[in-house]
């Protein structure tokens, strides 16, 4: 059952093995190291660097590119989805979710971007998808403007801790996910 689990960074080594994920991508700032989990290869973990924000000249913060939503794309095109595959940011409130979106979409794109939206929300009351991730990730992927009226359609979520981790069934198993 293939289906994408997000995380703050950190509760990535218990999500990692409780979902039993092998792929990892992560979205975090310059400077914020971390341990991979054992459980995930390396050659099939994408780290990122950039910060949580939705523009770009904000002083030395590194805005989400161009660049980096090509490298999302293309990882989750890859993955074979045989186990889930772990997304985490800081906090896994507004990073992560704008890339599990993005790497569902990659994946299974013959979804309707509301549905999709509509499914993000109800997995996670929190998650608020940095605007930014999701404005180029609708243009790469040829959304069209759907992805990024079906996030502003569900708005921003409710306040969060940093500790409410979720999982985002794809299309074909949004029944089926624990």
């Amino acid at each position: 059952m293939s289906y994408i689990v997000v995380a703050p960074l950190s509760r990535i080594a218990e999500m990692a093995v409780r979902h039993k994920a092998r792929e990892m991508v992560s979205l975090i700032a310059e400077g914020q190291d971390f341990h991979r989990p054992a459980v995930i290869a390396a050659e099939r973990h994408l780290k990122l660097k950039m910060n949580d924000i939705s523009f770009a000249g904000t002083g030395n913060l590194i805005a989400p590119q161009e660049a980096h939503v090509r490298e999302i794309i293309d990882f989750a095109r890859s993955w074979d989805r045989t186990t889930p595959l772990l997304i985490h940011c800081w906090m896994g409130v507004s990073r992560s979710p704008a890339a599990a979106l993005i790497a569902s979409l990659a994946v299974s794109p013959d979804e309707a971007d509301d549905i999709l939206a509509q499914r993000l929300r109800a997995a996670s009351p929190y998650a608020t998808p940095n605007t930014r991730l999701i404005e180029i990730g609708d243009d790469l992927l040829g959304r069209g403007g759907a992805l990024v009226r079906a996030v502003k359609a569900i708005g921003r979520g409710a306040d969060a801790d940093g500790n409410a981790p979720f999982t985002l069934a794809l299309p074909e198993q949004a029944d089926r996910v624990p």
